[in-house]
This record gives structure tokens, sequence and C-alpha cells, in this order.
């Protein structure tokens, strides 16, 4: 497998401080902002959103980490889920994701949060978006568009799991 590297560390920081700063100025600021992270790295994005945001604006937002496996349409489902219920009721709730690829998973945790209550909207801020939607779901905040064929993979590593900040493209 031929493994390319398509951001690096450097690139990453740019990225998630361009997205805080299109958040921020978006939202007029932080006010019933929540961010969710959807689990595995999704969560550790948000934070590292959070802590952006905090630098900028001084103000903690608060965030979750939401494990979608019971509202997959396309796994067994789960009898029960390992994530506790999240406030949204009100909130504007930024759902945070690593790669944006066919859909699901983000259809998964809007369900996750609409069971958890009424938000006032749901924004959605990936790192990678690299199309092949099989449902009309879009970004809100794009890290970098990352054209790719089916047959490639998309890896996002994080230093909290990986040892390394980087994205690669992996071919077959």
């Amino acid at each position: 497998m031929e493994k390319k590297l398509i951001m690096d560390e450097l690139a990453i920081q740019r990225s998630l401080k361009r997205i805080t700063h299109e958040i921020i100025e978006r939202n007029k600021g932080v006010e019933d902002l929540i961010l969710v992270g959807i689990r595995t790295r999704g969560i550790h994005l948000a934070n590292e959103l959070a802590a952006l945001i905090r630098a900028f604006e001084g103000a903690s937002i608060p965030t979750y980490d939401l494990d979608i496996r019971h509202w997959r349409d396309d796994h067994k489902r789960l009898a029960h889920t390992t994530t506790a219920a999240i406030p949204v009721q009100d909130k504007k709730v930024i759902l945070v994701d690593d790669v944006l690829f066919k859909g699901r998973t983000i259809r998964a945790a809007m369900d996750a949060i609409t069971s958890f209550g009424r938000a006032r909207e749901i924004q959605l801020a990936v790192l990678v978006d690299r199309g092949h939607r099989e449902l009309p779901i879009r970004a809100d905040y794009i890290g970098k568009n990352i054209p790719s064929a089916l047959n490639e993979s998309i890896q996002v590593k994080v230093a909290a799991l990986d040892h390394e900040n980087a994205v690669y493209i992996c071919r077959p």
C-alpha cells in the first residue's frame, strides 16, 4: 500500500486555527456553543478547537465525546451507547470529525444529537472532506478538501493516539 503525506502537523494547526476563527465569526462569538467530537479522532480535534477558542476568545467551551455506533444504520446496532446524554437543548452544537466521506457517520451523529434534545443549530467541522457523499450532508468548516478515489483511504493521525499529527492518503 502506498501512503502519501497530505497534511503535516503545521498544516493541521493552520487549518484548525482557520476553522476556529470561522466558527467564532459565523456565530458572532462563542455564546451557547458546545463542541461534540465524534469518537475516535473527532474528540481530539474538538479538544484542539476548544483550546484555540480559549486562546483567542478567553472563553471555555464545553466539549463532549460522542460514540455514534448505536445510531449507525450500516453496522449491527449496539444495545446501548457509552455516550452520556449531552446537554444540547437550545445550544449551537458543532459536530467535529476527522474525515467527511459518504455522510453516514454524520447522519448517525445528528440522530444522536436529536435524541438528547433540540439543539438550536447543528454545524459540522471536519479536518478533511474527501467527497463521495451518499447523503445530502456538507460541512460548514473544512480544513482541507482532498479529492480521492473510492478505493483510496484517508488516515488522520492525532498525537494522543498515534504519536504524530498528520494526514495521509493511502492507495492500494
